[in-house]
C-alpha cells in the first residue's frame, strides 16, 4: 500500500469527544470516525486490525473444537419472551416493530437464538457436547456511550455457546475455553488476567472476565487481587473474609442523643469520638422489578443497613433483588419513606418493601444508628433487643486492604482493567425456560446444560492501544498491527532513493512483510510523526546514509539502528517468522 492512496486522515489536535488516550489516538491516527454517539466508521487501518484479531480468534476457536455459525442480528421478541429477558434486559436492548407491528430487537447477545437452534436440531446426548460460535456485529443502546469502541453502542463480538449433558461436561469445556482465551490474547500481544465477575443480565451460576490491566484512565473496571493466592475478582463480584464482630460494652443501654446538624459518617465519628465501624448507616433504594406475568415493571422500596466504614455494592444488591434498575432514593423520597432527612435515617418504622442487614452490620453491638428523627441518633443499639434484624445479606463493596476471602494470609490490592473477554456457566437458565431438551442415555428428556463465552473484538483492538502507546502515538503489537513496516524515502527527487524505496517495497511483499511506502510529497518530519502516530512496528528510513549502503531501522519501541539496505528486510522478517511460529504452535488445548 502506498501512503498517497491510503485513507488515513491524521489529526494534530486531540478531538474534544475523546476522553482517554486510546480513543484520542485512534481518531488522531485516522483509524476511525464517529457517525453518531457510540457508532463509528472503521477506516482501512482499523479494519485491518479488526480482521487480524478476528483471524486469531477464529483460528483458536476452530482449534478448540468449536463450530462457526452465523446468526441474525435481528431476532423476534418471542424468543426473548420465552427466556424471560424481554422485560428483564432493560433499556440497553434496542427494541423495534416491523411493518406488521411485531416486536423485534437488535441482538445485544444471542443466548435465545442459539438455544432455539439446539432445541430444533440437537435431540440426543450422542450429539453433545457441542460448541457453536460466531463473529458478528452487536448492538446495545448504552445510556452514555464513551471511550470510543470500549463502550460503544455497535460493536463486533465473538460469542460462543456450548451445550452439554451435565455440569461435569460443561466444566471440561469451560476450562478449554479459558485456556483458549489466554492463548488468543497472548497471540494478540496482550497479557490478561482472569478474574471472577458478576453474571449480570446474562445470568448463570458463575462467570469470569479476562482483563487487560492498565494504569491509565481507560481502565474502566476496578479489580481486586490477593497478595498471597491467585484470587482475583471484579470489584462488583469481589468478596471479603469475615471479620471479628465489632462491639463495645455500653452500659447505658439504647438511648436517644441530640446530634444537631451531624448527618455524615465523618461528622458522627468526630461528634462521638468513635471509629466508623461503631456506626450503622441505613440507605434507602428505589428498585424497579419485572412485572408479574410479563406486565409493567413494578417499583419496590428497599432499606439496607451496613457498617459506617464500608459501602454498599449496588450490583450485588440489584442481583439479590433481580431488579431491572436500582438507584438511591432522592432526598424527597427519603423524607417520605422515613419521616427524617438524609443522614438521620434508621431501620425502625420505615415504609419499605424489603429490609436488608449486611453481615458487617449484623455483627455489630452497642452501635450508633439513625432513629428517623432529625438532629438525633440512637446510641448503644443492639439487634434483637432494640432493633429487629432484617434479611441478612452480603452486599459489602470490597476494597483494597480487605482480607482475602480465599486464604488466611492475603489482603486485597487494587488495579484498573479493560474487559476483553468473558465466560459464563449458564446451566439450564435458558434451556429450561425455552424447553430446549435432549434425550439422555436412559431415554429421559433433560434440558441442556449451557455455557457462554464472549470476546469483544473491537474492544480488544482498542485495549491494545490503551495498553501500548506513548507520547508519540500507538505502539501496536506486531500480530495485530495494520501493517508491519513503513518505508520512508526522505528525498523523493533523488533517483537512487526512489529506486531503493521501490525495491524494498516490492521485496517486502514477496517476503510476506506487510509494508506501506510513504510516497507523499511531505517533509520528512511529517512522515516520521505520522509513522509514530499510526504505530507501525518498524520504520525504514532511506536518507543520507543510503550512499554508504545503510538505512535507518527504527523499532516502534524506540530502538534505532543503522542496517545494510540489503539486510534490513531479513531483520524484520525474523520477527514476523517468530510471531507466526507462535501462531502455528499446535500444542493441544484439550477438546
Amino acid at each position: 500500500m502506498k501512503m498517497s492512496q491510503l485513507l488515513a486522515p491524521t489529526l494534530r489536535d486531540v478531538p474534544a469527544e475523546a476522553e482517554i488516550a486510546s480513543h484520542q489516538l485512534l481518531l488522531r491516527a485516522g483509524f476511525m470516525r464517529r457517525v453518531t454517539p457510540g457508532v463509528y466508521n472503521l477506516y482501512p487501518l482499523m479494519w485491518r486490525v479488526v480482521r487480524k484479531v478476528e483471524e486469531i480468534v477464529r483460528e483458536e476457536m476452530d482449534r478448540s473444537g468449536a463450530l462457526e455459525v452465523r446468526m441474525p442480528i435481528l431476532s423476534p421478541a418471542e424468543l426473548w419472551q420465552q427466556s424471560g429477558r424481554w422485560q428483564a434486559y432493560g433499556k440497553e436492548m434496542f427494541r423495534l416493530k416491523n411493518r406488521h407491528e411485531r416486536d423485534e430487537l437488535l441482538g445485544p447477545t444471542h443466548e435465545e437464538v442459539v438455544t432455539a437452534i439446539a432445541r430444533d436440531e440437537l435431540r440426543s446426548y450422542r450429539q453433545l457436547p457441542m460448541n457453536l460460535y460466531q463473529i458478528q456485529a452487536k448492538f446495545r443502546d448504552e445510556i452514555r456511550p464513551r471511550f470510543g469502541l470500549l463502550r460503544g453502542r455497535e460493536f463486533i463480538m465473538k460469542d460462543a455457546y456450548s451445550f452439554h449433558v451435565d455440569a461435569n461436561s460443561l466444566e471440561d469445556t469451560y476450562e478449554v475455553m479459558c485456556r483458549t482465551y489466554t492463548r488468543i490474547f497472548e497471540r494478540c500481544g496482550l497479557h490478561t488476567r482472569k478474574v471472577e465477575s458478576d453474571v449480570g443480565a446474562i445470568g448463570g451460576s458463575a462467570a469470569h472476565e479476562f482483563m487487560v490491566v492498565v494504569e491509565t484512565a481507560g481502565g474502566e473496571n476496578d479489580l481486586l487481587f490477593c497478595s498471597a493466592c491467585d484470587y482475583a475478582a471484579n470489584v462488583e463480584r469481589a468478596e471479603v473474609r469475615p471479620e471479628a464482630p465489632v462491639s463495645a460494652d455500653d452500659q447505658g443501654g439504647f438511648r436517644q442523643v441530640p446530634t444537631p446538624a451531624v448527618h455524615t459518617i465523618e461528622q458522627l465519628v468526630s461528634f462521638f469520638q468513635v471509629p466508623a465501624n461503631r456506626i450503622v448507616k441505613t440507605l434507602l433504594y428505589r428498585a424497579q422489578l419485572p412485572g408479574s406475568d410479563g406486565g409493567e415493571a413494578e417499583v419496590r422500596w428497599v432499606a439496607v443497613c451496613i457498617r459506617g466504614d464500608v459501602d454498599v455494592n449496588e450490583v450485588k444488591l440489584q442481583n439479590r433483588l433481580a431488579a431491572l434498575e436500582l438507584r438511591l432514593a432522592s432526598a424527597e423520597e427519603v423524607l417520605e419513606r422515613s419521616g427524617a432527612p438524609v443522614g438521620f435515617v434508621g431501620p425502625r418504622g420505615l415504609k419499605v418493601d424489603r429490609f436488608f442487614v449486611d453481615a458487617t452490620a449484623r455483627d455489630c453491638s452497642d452501635f450508633i444508628v439513625g432513629i428517623n428523627v432529625a438532629d438525633a441518633h440512637g446510641v448503644g443499639a443492639r439487634w434483637g433487643r432494640d432493633l429487629e434484624p432484617g434479611e441478612i445479606v452480603d452486599v459489602r463493596l470490597a476494597r483494597a486492604g480487605d482480607a482475602c476471602p480465599r486464604c488466611a494470609e492475603g489482603h486485597l490490592s487494587a488495579a484498573k482493567g479493560i474487559e476483553v473477554g468473558n465466560t459464563f456457566k449458564l446451566g439450564t437458565k435458558y434451556s429450561a425456560a425455552m424447553q430446549a431438551t435432549f434425550m439422555d442415555a436412559d431415554g429421559l428428556e433433560k434440558p441442556f446444560v449451557m455455557g457462554c463465552y464472549g470476546i469483544g473484538v473491537t474492544r480488544t483492538a482498542q485495549a491494545a492501544v490503551e495498553a501500548f502507546h506513548d507520547a508519540d502515538g500507538i505502539r501496536w503489537p506486531l500480530a495485530i498491527a495494520p501493517y508491519h513496516l513503513v518505508i520512508v524515502p526522505v528525498n523523493l527527487k533523488d533517483a537512487a532513493t526512489v529506486e531503493w524505496a521501490d525495491r524494498l517495497y516490492g521485496e517486502a511483499g514477496r517476503l510476506g512483510i506487510e509494508a506501506v511506502l510513504d510516497d507523499r510529497e511531505e517533509r520528512a518530519g511529517v512522515k516520521f510523526k505520522d509513522a509514530d502516530l499510526i504505530g507501525f512496528p518498524f520504520r525504514v528510513t532511506l536518507g543520507k546514509t543510503l550512499s554508504e549502503g545503510l538505512v535507518e531501522l527504527k523499532h516502534r519501541t524506540g530502538e534505532v539502528e543503522k542496517v545494510p539496505a540489503e539486510q534490513v528486510l531479513a531483520r524484520i522478517r525474523e520477527a514476523i517468522v517468530e510471531m507466526k511460529a507462535r501462531r502455528d504452535d499446535r500444542t493441544p488445548v484439550g477438546v
